[in-house]
């Protein structure tokens, strides 16, 4: 892969998956593989971000609560909500229990169905309390578990776009993702996981590093039992499969981290 496509790659994940404004000049399969290769980078800087306003918040007094929606409502506000927004419309596909192309097109549809909102709630109230029992704990275990959730649920969208994963429509961002992640750059992403568990476990101590890597394993499975389920339901992926599939994964490591 050129250095050229890499970079291309880099600027269409952030211009895809972030509010951060870049310069893309170049889409096509093999730059949008390279795009969700480049995924968890996006999640480190939009985590990053989110993870500073939660220190912020909770050094200016605002309450673990306060502190922990700001933080939550950030990462959406970062996104665009897009990842949400997957959520809600695969909730409703799935929960509308129909033939996949009837699914499927009640995913596209542009309002939010009851499954999307009961999704949308559950997954946000979920967030924010685990945030603020981290929070219980001090702002630096706080910080660190969002950084770690966020990296893990772009992680995730790599999985998502491994080797024969197929496409549910002939168009979208499903299609021009689908199967375009080796299994080297999953190999790599898996090292570099095993890596930030490492350095949360000097920051933490070892027990927390080992809470660490469950954390990472438990989300990334859900993500994939997610990501099984949505394919065999609907046919593939399609680009809110791969949303639902990012805050799925993000929201278990949240929880798993915050345990204990």
């Amino acid at each position: 892969m050129s250095s050229g496509t890499t970079s291309a790659g880099l600027r269409l994940a952030f211009g895809i998956l972030s509010v951060i404004p870049v310069r893309v000049d170049r889409v096509d399969r093999p730059v949008a593989g390279r795009a969700m290769a480049c995924a968890p980078l996006v999640g480190l800087v939009l985590g990053g971000l989110a993870a500073g306003l939660l220190a912020l918040a909770g050094w200016a007094g605002t309450g673990a609560f306060t502190a922990a929606v700001l933080a939550v409502g950030a990462l959406a506000l970062l996104t665009r909500g897009l990842h949400l927004d997957g959520l809600a419309d695969t909730a409703d596909g799935l929960g509308s229990a129909k033939p996949a192309p009837d699914a499927l097109r009640i995913m596209k549809a542009s309002d939010i169905g009851p499954f999307g909102v009961l999704a949308l709630v559950f997954l946000v109230l979920v967030e924010t309390g685990a945030l603020v029992r981290l929070q219980h704990a001090g702002s630096a275990p706080a910080v660190a578990a969002l950084v770690v959730a966020t990296v893990t649920g772009r992680a995730a969208l790599a999985i998502a776009c491994g080797p024969g994963v197929p496409s549910a429509r002939p168009d979208g961002l499903g299609a021009m993702v689908a199967g375009t992640v080796g299994r080297g750059v999953l190999a790599a992403w898996s090292l570099v996981l095993v890596a930030g568990a490492g350095l949360y476990a000097l920051v933490q101590g070892p027990a927390e590093g080992l809470r660490a890597l469950g954390a990472v394993a438990a989300g990334l499975g859900a993500g994939a039992l997610l990501l099984r389920h949505t394919t065999r339901r609907f046919g593939g992926i399609t680009g809110d499969v791969l949303g639902a599939v990012v805050e799925t994964t993000g929201c278990v490591t949240l929880v798993v981290l915050s345990t204990g």
